[in-house]
């Protein structure tokens, strides 16, 4: 991989995220987005913080963001288009699914470029962002009132760490009113 450009991507990345933290930060609060501020909670898991917010909360569609944030230096995570079990066994997609009162309405989306990583033992390329936060954007829409479930799913790695364990859907509770909506249990 040639590193300059990895580098660049890196830094580009680790921009967008400071920009994009600041901005979570801001509407953080767990509040109704009928309130005006995003709904907005986090949990840290196997190495990683993840923030999750809704945004754009027009019945029945809103966005719902993740911020997937490794806890140290130097480890990535993978691309939302790598499959269930990997590539040969090697790593687990990025993924954020929604059950209950809300359903996707449309794929995921991450606002990272993808790079691809060639790993010892491997044949094929391995697709993962570059090191630092990922942000993913996933188009959602409401059934009505009730309880929701976000679903997420990652694993972060270093070429010089290693690996941290897989994390695979960790449910999020949310409870949708007239209101708009709330995350529940954190």
């Amino acid at each position: 991989m040639n590193v300059s450009l990895y580098a660049r991507h890196s830094r580009k990345a680790r921009v967008a995220a400071a920009l994009l933290s600041l901005a979570t930060l801001a509407a953080c609060g767990g509040q109704p987005a009928g309130t005006g501020s995003a709904p907005t909670t986090s949990f840290t898991e196997n190495g990683v913080t993840v923030t999750l917010s809704i945004s754009d909360w027009r019945p029945p569609r809103a966005t719902l963001t993740a911020l997937f944030t490794p806890e140290e230096k130097g480890f990535h995570l993978y691309s939302t288009d790598l499959p269930a079990t990997g590539i040969e066994g090697v790593g687990r997609p990025t993924a954020m699914d929604v059950t209950g009162v809300l359903r996707a309405a449309g794929k995921l989306k991450a606002a990272s470029d993808v790079l691809t990583i060639s790993v010892p033992g491997v044949e094929a390329p391995v697709p993962v962002y570059p090191d630092g936060p990922v942000t993913t954007t996933l188009p959602i829409s409401l059934d009505g009132n009730g309880d929701a479930t976000v679903l997420l799913g990652y694993a972060s790695c270093s070429s010089e760490k290693g690996c941290t364990i897989p994390v695979s859907d960790r449910p999020v509770h949310l409870r949708v009113t007239e209101e708009g909506p709330a995350f529940v249990g954190h």
